[in-house]
């Protein structure tokens, strides 16, 4: 049976989640965010958005760069470390991304790392793109970082197997109703553990839907994190760069 959505709470706000992906390249996203500052222009009194932030890291890096930065996540645990690195332009919030946060305040939102495409329905995935361009200030630019569905669908491995921290990750993938679905099996200290993640393999072409509908225009797409073209066959991501 396809899982619903209260995975999403569940498994992101476990320390597990964090143990599992620990390993994820943090100078390939400073050198994003360093690229993105530079492409756009960023300016020290502009109000920036990192939606569905984790624990921060993205905001954190962002704010250490002299920015003003705001994050909201679901996820109360992840907040809650998050706000360790609060000061005067810094700040985090509990909030669900498809509701609006602030209406017409920020200059730039960001979605970085895969964090859309969790909800079954086009019309709750569309619900956030809605509430992120009504965040957004007249001329205000909305960044969408996501996989590419082409090269991933296309390299899927069914399953594999990654010990970290001393234990034993036994994750199975498939697509599953046009999601793709992980199986999150493993044990830690004499427990049994058993997760879900899952990400909507969304097409460019229902993107553009989606940004049509909320009156967003696609200024660029980008197809990783150099900020080099996107191709669909060959990209590592699928950037969208858009202006309201």
């Amino acid at each position: 049976m396809t899982p619903k959505i209260e995975w999403v709470g569940e498994w992101f706000g476990s320390p597990y989640y964090h143990i599992l992906y620990k390993n994820r390249d943090s100078n390939e996203a400073r050198l994003f965010l360093d690229n993105l500052i530079d492409y756009l222009n960023i300016q020290k009194e502009d109000k920036i958005l990192d939606l569905a932030c984790g624990k921060g890291r993205h905001a954190i890096y962002l704010n250490q760069k002299g920015l003003d930065v705001t994050g909201f996540d679901i996820c109360q645990e992840n907040i809650q470390e998050a706000r360790e690195n609060e000061n005067e332009k810094l700040h985090f919030h509990v909030h669900d991304m498809q509701f609006i946060f602030r209406k017409n305040y920020f200059n730039y939102i960001f979605n970085f790392f895969t964090s859309f495409g969790y909800f079954d329905s086009k019309m709750e995935n569309e619900s956030v793109v809605k509430a992120a361009a009504d965040g957004l200030v007249k001329g205000g630019k909305l960044l969408i970082d996501f996989l590419n569905p082409y090269t991933v669908i296309h390299h899927l491995a069914p399953e594999e197997i990654k010990e970290i921290n001393g234990i034993r990750f036994h994750i199975t993938k498939k697509i599953d109703d046009g999601m793709i679905v992980k199986d999150i099996k493993f044990s830690d200290k004499g427990r049994d553990y058993h997760f879900y993640e899952k990400v909507k393999t969304i097409r460019r072409v229902e993107f553009l839907e989606y940004f049509k509908n909320t009156g967003l225009d696609v200024i660029e797409i980008f197809g990783d994190y150099e900020l080099n073209p996107y191709v669909a066959e060959e990209s590592d991501r699928m950037i969208f760069l858009l202006k309201k």
